[in-house]
Parts: C-alpha cells; structure tokens; sequence
C-alpha cells in the first residue's frame, strides 16, 4: 500500500496530515507547504504567469498544472483542495477567476473577469446536521480548447463546455455546452451554433 493510500485510509492520520498542511478551518496552505513542498509538486510551464496578487490555495495531494504561455491575472483564487486544476497552453485566466477544481480548462482559452467555476457542492439533505458539516459533493468540469468564457458567468459541478464555445456575460451554465455554440442566460441555453456546412454561426431555434 502506498503512503497515500495508507494516509487516505486511516482517519486519524489524514487529520493529523491536513492540519500539517492547512490550519483548522481554512482553505489557504500552510507558508512551508507553499515555500517548500509546491514548487517540487506542480507544474508551471515555460512563459507562465501567475500575478501576485492572487491566492493559489493548492496543497500537494491534488494537482495543479498551468500550461506554457498562460496567465493567471491578480485577485484571482485558485484551489484543488478537492480535486486537480489543470489549466492548459496560452489560456487566460482573467482578474478576480474563482476557479475550484477537479475542472480541466484547454488551450487557448479566455477567462474573462469575476467568472465562478466551481466542481464543489454541499451535502444539505439530512435537516439534523448542520450543511457545514455534511460531505462536500464534486463533480468534474471541463471547459475545452479555445473557448471565451464572459465577465461574471458561473459554472456548476459536473458541466462540459465543448470546443470553441462562448458563454455570454452573466450565463450560469448548468448543463453541458455543445462545441461550437454560443450560450446565454440563467439557466444558460445555446441560441447559436456553428454550421460547418453553410460555414456560418446559426440561430437555434428554441
């Protein structure tokens, strides 16, 4: 059995681990894990940036992985604390990006300001114990390559945005995008999709 798999098995240990890791009641590593251990443990690529005005809460039992050539813009905050954040070739991730993984964003991809792409929910359905302290739920997200993602949209658990796609300023996507569609409101509906025949951007109807 693997360290991990001995740390993940045994409750006690896995506390004792995570308090090492993380102050009791926080999502923000510990300074000697972000000194000392994550930069032995992520993957930056050649010409990334990471602003400094941003919190990258990432601890080394998940991944996180930002791709030659991108940027993470300042007052973002970035966790994998519950899952991998992998982040691809010249993406940008756009000023005051909350992004909390497991979620999987391509090449080539825009994120633009104050967007919320989070795998993470809540356990609430048991009245008798506080939501706090129920299970966190996740479900992976995956924004494919060369998407644009507009100022202040919300991306939910378990939601695939396909190739090339745009979500409108203000979407909440809740359901999955097909490539090459454009996709507004709340709940977000695609009412564009591109026509490789007639090599056109077309109007769904609704």
């Amino acid at each position: 059995m693997s360290l991990k798999e001995t740390i993940k098995t045994n409750p006690r240990l896995k506390k004792i681990i995570h308090w090492m890791l993380v102050p009791s009641g926080e999502a923000r590593p510990r300074l000697w894990v972000k000194l000392f251990i994550n930069p032995f443990t992520h993957h930056k690529g050649k010409g990334a940036s990471i602003r400094w005005r941003t919190r990258i809460d990432v601890l080394p039992f998940n991944k996180f992985n930002l791709g030659a050539g991108s940027t993470i813009e300042d007052f973002c905050t970035i966790n994998n604390g519950v899952g991998d954040v992998l982040i691809g070739h010249n993406t940008l991730i756009g000023m005051g990006n909350t992004i909390i993984g497991p979620i999987t964003i391509g090449n080539n991809v825009i994120f633009a300001q104050n967007i919320v792409a989070s795998a993470l929910n809540h356990e609430y359905r048991d009245i008798n114990t506080p939501i706090l302290e129920q299970p966190i739920l996740t479900a992976p997200i995956f924004v494919e390559d060369e998407c644009w993602i507009a100022a202040n949209a919300v991306i939910t658990s378990g939601v695939r945005i396909g190739k090339h796609s745009v979500i409108a300023a203000g979407a909440v996507v809740t359901k999955n995008i097909p490539p090459f569609s454009v996709a507004v409101g709340n709940p977000a509906k695609v009412i564009k999709q591109f026509n490789f025949e007639s090599e056109n951007w077309e109007r769904v109807e609704s």
